[in-house]
């Protein structure tokens, strides 16, 4: 939690730990305990950490299965991650480490049938505890050259607590393990004696699973419970524990727990605890900019949040919000639009004024959402199923040992308000598995019984909000392979034969082509020591990534550095006689990147962006199985319009005999769904419940869905648009 804004309120900062084996007795056994600090209860400390899981929570278990075929022989590919070299030699190894201690290694033996000292020194190496007690007389040898061998478990549990591999492996050290909870800690990260302290009956472990809201009723029962002396040295942090969780609980973050982990946290989520501080600061005259706060947040909830910006409002603030979300805009004082469209094609004010002028505004593509007069493209749900995902016994996190069936053939939405456990049944156990169970990726799986159905499924494949590159060189023509084939079409050109260039000339990421000066980057990093670096551009090729033989080939007057700086629309009508660079570029103009350069970083596209470029090329892939795609919110940071041509591209998806599985709080998207799920009826502990499924027209009737309000409101407006059109 961040430090408190009020002189008033009391911060410990000391998280000091005792000496090293100082004890204390036990006020109720008199055993001697080891000293208690402040970082003995944190799992970020060596003092409160599990030794066992270092302050994890999981343990990383080797899979003999994946190493070793005990069927098979050393010499006949038993170990399976040796290839030939290392099984040649590694035999050799064994041999001169059998005739050392007076043993014979059959390396034509099946693994199964080796003895156990046979196998141990196979598996363990010679000076492991498991091999030397076979031979307690014998020193184990010191040198490699006369057969000192580290034993194949043994070296990979090395390899991966060093994080190195081995380039002779077969595979990677990381496929042969598979994670699973700590058996000391069960998952709780801290040591025993940290977990044995409690306060008001309730350990440290406990206190953190409890959603906020529950923990704010927690600890007024223990203020009630708790003497005059005992609360004249608790009042103090009590009281200011007491402060913050309000101010969370307030916001519609409620259902949170403190042992939550930041990575799991939406960007919508970590902004609200960021207002959450800012309301205890009671400043005024503050500029309060926020982008996109409502991201994860559930219809229910919006207006908790929209009340919260309204109290920095009345303290004298001003709060800019940037925002997608209509029940946002429609609560704005006062909304300035940007169009008319995106890129190039935008950058001005089409609109502004109260939220009412905006929706007048016939001009305005917010205002014709906002007004009704343009909707998202609904259709009537699909009858027809191509099996069912039947996940048994669901129970990670806050789930409920529930039972939930996924139609597949279908656009399915799993729906319910913020921490209900949606993300814990779709993200914990649904993909996990799926990973595992067809690649072998060992990935720790939710708590759940069995999953059944696979047998439809020929490929699983997630499209998140994640970077699709981490360095500026990546963009969406090269993640999207139509740079490729926009090279290979450079390379046929007269130009290029002449000059005897290939393909990875036209490269910018290899050598040959490329301004070796830049290495094909365009800029230069310049370091300012004590600031952050600047980029300047390159003096040898001023910018344009290449050499000029290869800049002198053009194809229809343009080079293949102006090509990077063609929007995609651009580039289409360039290429409109070349099928495969035409058919990727339509893609992304059909999930809405038209506007996008080709050579813009990856590293500056949006979640949203980054999110419809993995769209476009899986809408590119060849593929006859069965694929279920996977998406959280594909909605977030997307305008309405925006949404309507994804919504299309989702559709299409399902058309091509496809299942589209979305976690998603845009109520339009939901309508337009051909089945739902929906879990609740709250978050954290009061969730994780099975509350409706059905078609949209079915969940809305649902007396215990808190969706069925806001779904009603969509789909009685679709009608009367229908019956007066």
């Amino acid at each position: 939690m961040p430090p408190p804004e009020h002189n008033d309120e009391i911060w410990i900062e000391d998280e000091s730990s005792p000496e090293e084996g100082e004890t204390t007795a036990c006020p109720h056994c008199g055993n001697q305990l080891p000293m208690l600090g402040l970082a003995s209860f944190s799992f970020n400390k060596p003092a409160g950490a599990c030794p066992r899981c270092t302050g994890l929570g999981v343990v990383a278990d080797l899979q003999i299965e994946r190493v070793f075929d005990l069927e098979k022989s050393v010499v006949g590919g038993g170990v399976l991650i040796w290839d030939a070299f290392n099984a040649d030699r590694f035999a050799l190894t064994l041999q001169r480490a059998g005739d050392r201690y007076k043993f014979d290694f059959d390396l034509t033996l099946p693994i199964g049938e080796l003895g156990q000292a046979q196998r141990d020194l196979l598996y363990y190496g010679v000076n492991s505890q498991e091999f030397v007690r076979h031979f307690p007389n014998v020193t184990p040898p010191t040198s490699t050259v006369r057969g000192r061998f580290e034993g194949v478990i043994t070296n990979l549990r090395r390899r991966y607590s060093e994080g190195s591999s081995d380039s002779g492996l077969a595979v990677k050290t990381e496929t042969l393990y598979a994670k699973s909870v700590c058996s000391e800690c069960n998952g709780t990260r801290l040591r025993k004696e940290s977990r044995q302290v409690s306060v008001a009956g309730r350990n440290i472990v406990e206190t953190s699973e409890l959603p906020l809201d529950e923990l704010a009723i927690w600890i007024q029962e223990m203020k009630a419970t708790c003497n005059e002396n005992e609360m004249a040295i608790a009042r103090p942090v009590v009281d200011d524990l007491e402060r913050r969780i309000q101010r969370l609980v307030s916001i519609g973050v409620g259902y949170l727990s403190l042992e939550r982990a930041t990575p799991s946290l939406s960007a919508g989520e970590n902004q609200r605890l960021r207002l959450a501080s800012l309301l205890g600061s009671g400043l005024t005259g503050v500029l309060y900019v926020l982008d996109e706060p409502t991201i994860g947040l559930h219809q229910r909830d919006t207006a908790k949040l929209i009340g919260v910006l309204r109290q920095l409002r009345d303290l004298g603030n001003t709060v800019v919000v940037i925002e997608h979300d209509l029940e946002m805009i429609r609560a704005a004082d006062y909304v300035v639009e940007f169009g008319p469209a995106a890129g190039k094609h935008g950058g001005q004010i089409v609109a502004e004024g109260s939220p009412d002028d905006v929706a007048s505004d016939l001009n305005s593509p917010t205002g014709a959402f906002l007004s009704g007069r343009a909707r998202l493209p609904l259709r009537a749900p699909r009858k027809t199923r191509q099996g069912q995902l039947i996940i048994k016994g669901a129970g990670v996190h806050n789930l409920k040992t529930i039972d939930v069936a996924i139609p597949l053939g279908q656009l399915v939405a799993v729906v319910g308000v913020s921490g209900s456990g949606k993300s814990s049944l779709i993200f914990d156990i649904l993909e996990p598995a799926a990973r595992d169970r067809l690649g072998g990726t060992g990935q720790l799986v939710g708590t759940h019984k069995s999953i059944e159905g696979w047998q439809a499924i020929g490929d699983v494949i997630t499209i998140d909000q994640m970077p699709i590159g981490r360095v500026p060189r990546s963009n969406a023509a090269t993640y999207t392979e139509v740079f490729k084939a926009i090279r290979e079409v450079y390379a046929t050109l007269e130009g290029a034969k002449s000059a005897k260039l290939s393909p990875r000339h036209f490269s910018f990421n290899v050598a040959g082509g490329r301004c070796e000066r830049c290495e094909g980057a365009g800029t230069l990093t310049v370091n300012m020591h004590f600031l952050p670096d600047a980029q300047v551009r390159c003096p040898a090729c001023k910018g344009r990534r290449y050499k000029p033989e290869v800049l002198a080939v053009r194809y229809k007057g343009v080079d293949i550095a102006s090509v990077l700086d063609l929007t995609v629309e651009e580039a289409l009508a360039l290429f409109a006689t070349e099928p495969p660079i035409a058919g990727r570029l339509r893609l992304m103009t059909e999930v809405g990147l038209g506007y996008l350069q080709l050579g813009q970083p990856a590293t500056t596209l949006s979640g949203g962006e980054a999110q419809r470029v993995k769209l476009a090329k899986e809408l590119g892939r060849n593929s006859s199985d069965h694929t279920l795609y996977l998406l959280d919110e594909p909605t977030t940071g997307l305008h309405p319009a925006d949404i309507a041509k994804l919504l299309i591209v989702l559709q299409r998806l399902v058309d091509e005999g496809n299942s589209v599985l979305i976690i998603e709080h845009n109520v339009e998207i939901i309508a337009a769904a051909d089945w739902l799920i929906e879990l609740g009826p709250e978050g954290g502990r009061a969730g994780g419940y099975l509350i409706a499924e059905g078609t949209p027209q079915q969940v809305s009737e649902s007396s215990k869905s808190p969706t069925a309000r806001y779904l009603s409101l969509v789909l009685r407006g679709l009608g009367e648009a229908t019956a007066a059109a």
